[in-house]
């Protein structure tokens, strides 16, 4: 099987490329590198074991130039399109036309993948949990995040979160035409607050573990420390998604989280007790909070792909031994 993975040197995209160099597939990488890792420079754990390297194309350049001049997309049994303008909370509030390219890239995608009559195997598609209305996310009205709260075709979609937001939303609107118009084979992600040992530092969990595995105090925590996310490890994701993809019909769109609700005060406390340090908190209200409540409604994903299996404990373990395996718990020096 010859298999395309958009962004495949990003933190989703090399866990997904991954699996499937594990599963012996040929696997196509392009990334234009900046954000990803080269994939001989992944960490060990991703690192490809008994297995012919040669197999594995990685292409250093921008998707839309390698799609205009060198690739058709029916050359491909599988794509995962994982290709995306990323960077945490301050990008997201802080570049919003930065984050915009998204709607770039998920046009000349879709356009790509529709081009011939002939389409590529299976695409899967990564959106997001920004999709959902912030109006359903605040301190005073929020719910848990079901599926059809964002449908294309219905009457009112509510407002996305940010640049970012908007930018999936279109991405989604394009993949139902391309289903509906142009009979892509095509299903759809919205991933919550996903984590993992080598995710950048740009995220909340990867940091916020860090700062308590320096013993910093007191530990700073952005916006009022009360917003709720919903997290959920990698390795779960990537699952998950193996499991679900080859039996849900096209256009199936399922969201990808615990159901958990967790404030970041909260989420300081126990990886403090995990840790074994005690601390102050200190929030800094200046900085970017994001919405104030966002967890997945996870019953269409216990249909699909069942219930994450490695608990929140053993992910913030996971994450502190990579750290103090790699260095990366060093106090930072003090001006």
């Amino acid at each position: 099987m010859k298999v395309l993975v958009t962004g495949g040197a990003g933190f989703v995209g090399r866990h997904i490329a991954k699996h499937c160099v594990d599963l012996k597939y040929d696997v196509v990488i392009v990334d234009d590198m900046s954000t990803g890792i080269p994939w001989r420079k992944w960490p060990d754990f991703l690192q490809p074991k008994g297995f012919d390297v040669a197999r594995i194309t990685e292409i250093s350049d921008d998707l839309r130039h390698y799609m205009r001049h060198y690739a058709k997309a029916s050359e491909f049994d599988l794509i995962f399109h994982c290709a995306a303008v990323v960077g945490g909370r301050k990008m997201i509030d802080g570049a919003p036309l930065h984050v915009a390219t998204d709607l770039s890239i998920d046009a000349e995608f879709f356009n790509w993948c529709c081009a011939e009559n002939k389409k590529p195997g299976k695409v899967v598609y990564f959106s997001s949990s920004a999709v959902y209305p912030t109006q359903l996310q605040t301190r005073e009205i929020h719910v848990r995040l079901n599926e059809a709260l964002v449908k294309i075709g219905i009457a009112k979609i509510g407002m996305p979160d940010a640049a970012y937001g908007w930018a999936k939303l279109s991405g989604e609107f394009l993949m139902h035409h391309a289903v509906k118009s142009y009979g892509l084979d095509c299903v759809c992600y919205r991933p919550f607050s996903g984590y993992g040992e080598d995710q950048d530092f740009s995220y909340p969990f990867p940091t916020l573990v860090r700062r308590v595995g320096r013993c910093e105090d007191p530990i700073l925590i952005w916006g009022s420390g009360d917003q709720v996310r919903d997290f959920i490890h990698i390795d779960d994701i990537v699952d998950m998604i193996f499991e679900s993809f080859p039996k849900m019909p096209a256009g199936e769109t399922v969201n990808l989280g615990s159901g958990q609700p967790l404030s970041f005060k909260e989420f300081v406390n126990i990886t403090a007790a995990i840790l074994g340090h005690s601390t102050r908190i200190e929030t800094r209200v200046d900085e970017p909070e994001g919405v104030f409540y966002r967890v997945a409604d996870i019953h269409r994903m216990e249909q699909y792909c069942g219930l994450p299996k490695i608990s929140l404990a053993e992910g913030i373990r996971r994450v502190h031994r990579y750290q103090s395996k790699n260095g990366l718990l060093t106090p930072p020096e003090k001006v």
